[in-house]
């Protein structure tokens, strides 16, 4: 079977804590590659209220079988009690980048 590869949209408070996140995961081989894009704004309902934040936003891509391995590294080093830690299917790709991203990653 074919690797599955995902893209991961995770979203944190600023750019620092994102790049300590994003050199975690390609550190550890969790991850090929991590984009940091920012400032998003981010509204949302957050305990009963209508939230309006700026924040930014890793990508990550990865496989799918380290989805789980992941997203416990994620919540270990991120500082929102409920990170935002969800994954797309990658469905197409350049297939040297592809070939690429599945060496780097564990």
């Amino acid at each position: 079977m074919p690797t599955e590869y995902i893209i991961v949209f995770i979203t944190a408070p600023n750019e620092e804590e994102a790049a300590g996140i994003g050199h975690a995961l390609v550190g550890e081989r969790l991850a090929a590659c991590v984009n940091i894009i920012g400032p998003v704004r981010s509204i949302y309902r957050w305990q009963g209220r209508i939230e309006d934040e700026q924040e930014v936003l890793l990508i990550v891509k990865t496989k799918r079988v380290l989805f789980e391995r992941l997203q416990e590294r994620v919540t270990e080093l991120h500082t929102y009690s409920v990170p935002e830690i969800i994954a797309l299917p990658l469905v197409e790709g350049n297939e040297a980048y592809l070939r690429w991203l599945g060496q780097e990653t564990e």
